[in-house]
């Protein structure tokens, strides 16, 4: 069996996305089941050594995975040649200057977004990479999600005809924590720890749009802070300076136009957290998380507006649920996979630092449209 044995510095691990889903559901994970599975007598197998500030926390991830090594030293395995993998999980505001060494030490690239605070900032990672010769990407994992896998799937065949427009909603409540204990950290709430929807989210949609429905270029956004003061992990009241919601529209370069709201201030009344109306020419589809659900043209009611009578009909019936045609593992374990492909056998990957870039770029372009109040074009960022 030839096993080509990958080392993986993680960084960051010891957060919330870091440990459950990079950690326990990706990299342990894939050597729990043996490997990357490259043909029946070729493995990729991941080596992580896991890196943080907190020894009680690295070595109790030790314990509970099938890591075995960890360090708060990250200079000393940055010049270790056997982990050939920086992999960054950790604030933004550390990321640029952990991601740049680990391109100046050789290290391939790979790490959560947002990227950084700025364009500026996140372009230059990607040319850092780019011109020390390293593979790099940033993480993208909503693309593999079983919902948005049966999109594609339902786009691929011709069932939408022209898509027209996308309305995305996505959030849920989020307590103050003045009674109820809030579900998320103090720092999202705060922008000079770089927190806020907009840094959160339209990252992720830049990603979203562009590789389901087409190319971002234009944005018209308003930021909000809805809840002035929330309570941090200490017990104590905060001023929240960054915003909890945002409202954008996206014009894409195929004419479609896309209109996603954000917010941690709204309480669920859908199929998801996460839930696209894409609508065509030929039929619709309510794209969620996990499940899709269609209406074709030829079953599309005709309704009439009449406010003075109740409405006859019930517009839930007409949908129909797409079935589970295949298997879907982890989203961000798929991704950790083609990396290691990409890494340990030159395989093509093309969700590289610079597709992070413009994710930061929508984001950055997203704030100055709610502080200008109006529409702004986005430059093309080039490899």
């Amino acid at each position: 069996m030839k096993i080509h044995k990958v080392g993986i510095i993680m960084n960051g691990v010891t957060g919330r996305m870091g440990t459950n889903q990079h950690l326990i559901r990706s990299i342990d994970a894939i050597i729990k089941q043996g490997g990357v599975k490259v043909s029946p007598t070729e493995i990729i197998m991941p080596d992580p050594v896991l890196v943080g500030r907190n020894e009680i926390k690295l070595k109790e991830l030790c314990g509970r995975t099938s890591a075995e090594k960890w360090t708060t030293d990250l200079d000393s395995v940055m010049k270790d040649p056997a982990y050939t993998i920086y992999f960054d999980a950790q604030s933004t505001l550390r990321r640029f200057d952990a991601v740049k060494q680990a391109a100046e030490a050789g290290k391939h690239v790979y790490c959560e977004k947002p990227t950084a605070i700025t364009t500026e900032n996140a372009y230059a990672l990607y040319k850092i990479c780019r011109d020390a010769g390293v593979k790099n990407g940033v993480v993208q994992d909503k693309l593999w999600l079983p919902g948005l896998v049966k999109f594609m799937r339902l786009k691929e065949n011709g069932f939408f005809g022209d898509i027209l427009s996308v309305r995305g909603e996505f959030g849920y409540w989020v307590f103050e924590g003045h009674s109820v204990s809030p579900q998320r950290p103090s720092w999202n709430y705060r922008k000079e720890d770089g927190g806020g929807m907009v840094v959160d989210m339209l990252c992720h949609w830049r990603y979203v749009i562009d590789n389901l429905f087409g190319e971002v270029k234009h944005v018209s956004c308003l930021a909000s802070t809805h809840i002035p003061e929330r309570i941090d992990e200490q017990g104590k009241p905060y001023k929240c300076t960054a915003d909890d919601s945002a409202y954008s529209t996206f014009e894409l370069e195929n004419g479609v136009v896309c209109h996603f709201n954000s917010s941690w201030n709204v309480r669920v009344r859908r199929d998801d957290l996460l839930t696209m109306q894409v609508d065509g020419t030929k039929g619709s589809a309510i794209v969620g998380l996990r499940d899709v659900w269609i209406q074709h043209y030829g079953n599309t009611p005709r309704p009439t507006w009449n406010p003075d009578v109740p409405q006859p009909i019930n517009f839930f019936d007409g949908w129909s649920k797409v079935p589970e045609q295949e298997t879907y593992d982890n989203a961000f374990k798929i991704q950790w996979e083609l990396f290691l492909r990409h890494v340990a056998l030159d395989e093509p990957f093309r969700w590289t630092l610079l597709e992070g870039a413009k994710g930061v770029q929508l984001a950055e372009f997203g704030l100055k449209s709610s502080e200008q109040r109006r529409w702004l074009d986005l430059p093309e960022l080039t490899a």
